[in-house]
């Protein structure tokens, strides 16, 4: 671990805030992030890099996807790919696993990544996006990479409804590849209650590449080609005086219709993973979520603000049948066993937080609070129900404190400590026949306990200039049931299972933000440093395994925005990651983390232009950069062959609402998807979506 001193000292010395502006009215305006602080604070006071994605922004993305990965991606450059499947595993924010929240609810299952925590909400009833850049602690156990807050639609003053219908397609086959949607929602309040209730079903069609060739289908893992989506959501409150409580419920369920086999394909010979027609064995590939949260507010208890939430989450996802070596148990079931696992979790928590202002009429405000944690997840086999990984069961206890200092002029300086006490409590179990003839494990109940700490400044160089540094620590357990499921060796325990222990991630950054009447840049340095921490190593049989090792990552983030004109909006994102981990155990990283760990170097381009107050067009470009992966003897062990895809889309008012037309991949560029190039394998070496089409009609009345 680096110096802490030194961190903060070097924290101290610069500050200011970066955050990347969001399309809206053209000029760059202050904002307010809750997420990053647990309170509303603007923008200019936070020391972190933020990017803020409003409803408008996420509206111009959902013309032509509806792909949440591809939509960060698209205003995230630093967010891997995404890889156009059920699954999000190795997507990654700065080179790290980012922790996912709904209004602050917890999504992430960091005790089981199965990669789905991408597919948990429908993005229809998101009303922003607030991405905090970076480890941080502030919202508790899983953010190494960083925060990604889904925050949901409010209810609105005035009743009202609207109605959105969409349809998706590409020209190679109308039948197969047509996909439709359907919304409603009503808003409204009456006296102090309010409320907003919507539902929402989505049809997906297949997928054909620019070939004109089928997109191969991610039997096992899922994909969200040929499947079905519901999300129902109800969010209602009541306010008197200066207090508030308000109930949140969202159900999500996606699930494939197993109507498409996989075929599988040559890496080697560069021949694409495809599909054909055909019955697939098991149940279908699926993720169900059920979410609920409890929020009360008061802005003056005792001259404080108290923020309390209560909130429950409760996770299924399901992977596809296969008859993987992993479930082979001859003399039990006999030879060519398919068999499919569930992956399973059930959190419930409390967040509690207390707001005081002016601490003795000093320049120092005082954020500060307690948050309960408990998690239990494990994975079954449902076809023949066995235990691949055992209940677990994590119970966390964190007070923290955070305040933030405003005495001298020009510059803000925040600065807190967060105490984790944590315990995992295994039950005895035996891991499946495969490992070895199967391992009887003592079960056990270790303990974990850790301070990690955060300090950071702004500093308002010139009226238009701010600079800003920071360092914070994040803290996350290992995936316990992957290290779990996979011990092979006899006499073996929970309490002293060394890969069982927390990862503590170090992240360090500085950072300059400009900003004038038309135009805004900004500039991010980091670093990102793990002393033992976890790296996704994908085995022979396509499974991929915990590797605990000392991973370092660096890069730089670039953002710029330009208002050309009263109509006229350009923009340019860049991000540069590097990241390494130590192979042998020397101390020193030597070899490459591959695309199932880190994103490629990227640049984002968009222009949006207003053509009247009926018609707005946007175009934009990712272009993802060549790569090499090498390893410790500096040999090339994978290359990525980079590409572009290009955007576009239009927005136009008539018949009393807004047509939307969305054109991805405008060019047809045929490609094979970064995952596939870099961490995929003959069953996954999967070619990108070629040209659709998205057409949507959306009201309200």
């Amino acid at each position: 671990m680096r110096c802490l001193k030194t961190s903060l000292a070097l924290a101290i010395a610069t500050a200011s805030t970066a955050a990347l502006a969001v399309e809206s009215d053209p000029s760059i305006e202050e904002e307010v992030v809750v997420t990053a602080s647990r309170t509303e604070k603007p923008l200019s006071s936070i020391p972190n890099t933020v990017t803020l994605i409003d409803q408008q922004a996420l509206t111009n993305q959902l013309a032509a996807t509806s792909d949440l990965s591809t939509i960060l991606g698209n205003l995230v450059p630093s967010f891997s790919p995404s890889r156009q499947k059920m699954t999000n595993s190795g997507e990654s924010l700065r080179g790290r696993k980012p922790l996912y929240l709904i209004d602050g609810v917890p999504q992430s299952n960091p005790l089981r990544n199965g990669g789905r925590d991408g597919h948990t909400i429908d993005p229809l009833v998101l009303e922003r996006v607030e991405v905090i850049h970076g480890a941080n602690a502030i919202h508790g156990m899983g953010a190494s990479g960083g925060i990604i807050n889904l925050i949901t639609r409010t209810p609105s003053d005035e009743f009202q409804q609207s109605v959105r219908i969409e349809s998706a397609l590409q020209t190679e086959d109308l039948g197969d590849t047509l996909g439709y949607n359907g919304s409603y929602s009503l808003s409204g309040k009456v006296e102090d209650i309010d409320v907003l209730a919507s539902v929402t079903y989505r049809n997906s069609g297949v997928n054909y590449d620019a070939n004109g060739d089928i997109v191969g289908f991610d039997n096992t893992q899922g994909d969200t080609m040929d499947s079905d989506t519901t999300n129902a959501f109800i969010k209602t409150g009541y306010s008197w005086g200066d207090q508030r409580v308000q109930l949140t419920v969202n159900h999500f369920l996606v699930e494939g219709n197993n109507n498409w086999l996989s075929v599988e394909g040559d890496i080697d010979a560069g021949i694409p993973t495809t599909a054909e027609k055909g019955d697939v064995p098991g149940k279908s590939p699926s993720n169900e979520v059920t979410t609920i949260n409890v929020e009360y507010t008061n802005e003056d208890i005792l001259g404080q603000k108290l923020r309390a939430q209560i909130f429950s989450q409760d996770f299924a996802g399901t992977y596809g049948a296969t008859d993987s070596g992993t479930f082979q148990d001859e003399d039990t079931y006999g030879p060519g066993l398919f068999d499919q696992s569930q992956n399973n979790s059930e959190k419930r928590g409390l967040k509690l937080t207390l707001i005081k202002d002016d601490i003795a009429g000093a320049p120092v405000s005082l954020a500060y609070g307690v948050d309960l944690l408990q998690d239990e997840t494990w994975q079954q086999l449902i076809l023949t129900s066995r235990a691949w990984v055992p209940p677990t069961r994590y119970k966390n206890i964190a007070p923290y404190v955070q305040a933030e200092f405003s005495g001298i002029e020009r510059m803000t300086i925040t600065t807190g400590v967060r105490h984790e006490i944590s315990e995992l409590k295994v039950d005895d179990f035996t891991t499946l026949y495969s490992y070895n003839g199967g391992q009887f494990v003592k079960g056990g109940n270790p303990e974990f306990s850790e301070t990690l700490g955060n300090i950071g400044a702004t500093y308002e160089v010139t009226a238009n200039l701010r600079a800003y540094a920071n360092y914070s620590e994040g803290f996350s357990m290992p995936d316990v049931g992957r290290v779990l499921r996979g011990i092979n060796q006899p006499d073996q325990d929970v309490e002293s299972f060394l890969d069982m222990r927390p990862i503590l991630t170090q992240n360090q950054e500085l950072g300059l933000d400009f900003r004038s009447e038309s135009f805004g840049a900004q500039i991010a340095l980091y670093s990102s440093d793990s002393d033992f921490g976890q790296r996704l190593a994908l085995g022979a049989d396509g499974i991929y395994s915990v590797q605990r090792e000392k991973t370092d990552v660096d890069g730089a983030e670039l953002s710029g925005q330009w208002f050309a004109s009263d109509t006229d909006t350009l923009e340019v994102r860049y991000a540069h990651t590097k990241g390494r981990y130590d192979v042998d155990g020397d101390g020193k990283v030597d070899t490459d983390l591959d695309g199932a760990n880190i994103a490629p170097n990227r640049v984002n381009l968009s222009w949006a232009r207003d053509w009247s107050d009926d018609l707005s067009t946007r175009i934009q470009a990712n272009w993802l950069q060549d790569r090499n992966f090498k390893n410790a003897a500096d040999e090339i062990t994978r290359e990525f062959d980079g590409y572009t895809i290009i955007d576009a889309s239009a927005q136009y008012r008539a018949l009393g609402g807004e047509f939307a037309l969305g054109l991805q991949n405008l060019t047809n560029e045929d490609y094979f998807t970064y995952h596939s190039q870099t961490a995929g394998n003959n069953l996954r070496n999967f070619k990108g979506i070629g040209r659709s089409v998205n057409l949507s009609y959306s009201k309200v009345f």
